[in-house]
């Protein structure tokens, strides 16, 4: 696998970058998280359509540039690194791949223009609570009635649920999953807001009863294979992100320690501190070349069993890095900061939130670690 740049990556990765740090400052994210409303910029959120971000993963033909998952992350490493809240992982990486995969043309125009143009808010509701990380509906059903169906259920922990116009949704229909989209108004249908640890955004979303037409189902079959598909490329999105948060909290880190001083001399000339700051630079590189193996084998695809099954090993392992590594980074940045280090002013406490967050999507480090583990004894 080569690893190395493109020409067209890295002016896509200079470009995030330099929007993120003129633009989306921290500071921009803190003032979000405190505000009521719903967490994010809308039209900041079209500004990112406008520069064609949302169009990354997406074919030519769907009005996208028809990049690859390698792309999307580098895109969110670099949002990572700022906090940016704009919900690029709920409705590009899940929303977006999941119409992208199983929609038919006529549903992948009406949804993916306004979302590739930053006009609109998808959301990807998939997760029940007694289902943990299955992929599979358990709780929410569908019937057909007439010429339509009729949803019932609850799905939890909904990103950007609280802001979206429309939902794809996991059902079991008859003995098999299937994928419907829900629009936002549906009679029936009613969402809580739900506030995350790391000052995200999302919702609970109830159905009861909810009918929709016939042709809000996604047609792809099977849906199955889709929901794992969607969910892999959700954790290879979360580990991308992860490093770019923990890049962020190691950069801040080595900056105080040249800055504050105790007992007469700056804190970063201690052995003893350097020792964990070089701890932590191991730490992060071990988890940017995982990183960079999971988004580089998300894109393969279900009808490919070798490829499928290396895709699953690569990302549990990169999800089990991130869970272990990452969270090693993201203690080491807080102790190294002192006192201030737990005080809700500073900035690193965001990113330890975040990256603590991000650890759990799709899979937390027991998930993974009992997966990568099986995957060996097959």
């Amino acid at each position: 696998m080569d690893f190395d740049r493109t020409d067209d990556q890295k002016l896509l990765a200079k470009t995030v970058a330099e929007f993120a740090k003129k633009d989306s400052t921290v500071e921009r994210f803190r003032r979000l998280r405190n505000a009521e409303g719903e967490g994010f910029d809308r039209s900041v959120w079209a500004r990112m359509g406008e520069l064609g971000w949302l169009a990354v993963p997406f074919a030519e033909e769907l009005g996208g540039f028809g990049g690859s998952m390698v792309d999307v992350g580098l895109v969110l490493e670099e949002l990572g690194k700022s906090l940016v809240p704009e919900p690029y992982l709920p409705c590009v990486v899940l929303a977006g791949s999941a119409l992208r995969l199983a929609g038919s043309a006529a549903q992948q125009e009406r949804w993916l223009e306004a979302l590739l143009a930053g006009e609109r808010v998808l959301a990807f509701a998939h997760a029940e609570r007694t289902a943990r990380y299955a992929p599979e509906p358990r709780e929410t059903w569908a019937r057909a009635d007439g010429e339509g169906y009729v949803l019932s259920g609850t799905k939890v922990f909904v990103l950007a649920g609280h802001a979206a116009e429309a939902f794809v949704v996991s059902a079991r229909l008859g003995d098999a999953p299937a994928l419907f989209v829900v629009e936002a108004g549906a009679e029936g249908l009613t969402r809580e807001l739900v506030r995350f640890i790391d000052g995200h955004r999302g919702a609970t979303e109830t159905f009861e009863s909810v009918r929709v037409p016939a042709n809000a189902r996604l047609p792809a079959a099977p849906a199955s294979e889709v929901l794992v598909h969607v969910q892999a490329l959700g954790a290879a999105a979360a580990v991308a992100e992860g490093v770019g948060v923990c890049q962020a909290m190691l950069a801040m880190t080595l900056e105080y320690l040249k800055t504050r001083e105790q007992f007469g001399a700056k804190i970063g000339s201690f052995q003893a501190l350097q020792h964990r700051a070089v701890d932590m630079f191991v730490e992060m590189e071990l988890l940017r070349s995982i990183a960079l193996e999971a988004v580089g084998r998300a894109d393969a695809p279900a009808s490919d069993a070798a490829a499928a099954r290396a895709r699953q090993e690569a990302i549990s392992a990169a999800k089990i890095q991130l869970a272990t590594g990452g969270a090693f980074i993201a203690r080491q940045a807080i102790q190294l900061h002192g006192g201030i280090g737990v005080t809700d002013e500073h900035d690193v406490g965001l990113y330890f939130k975040r990256v603590h967050a991000l650890m759990s999507l799709f899979g937390d480090e027991a998930f993974h670690a009992r997966r990568f583990a099986a995957l060996q004894r097959t």
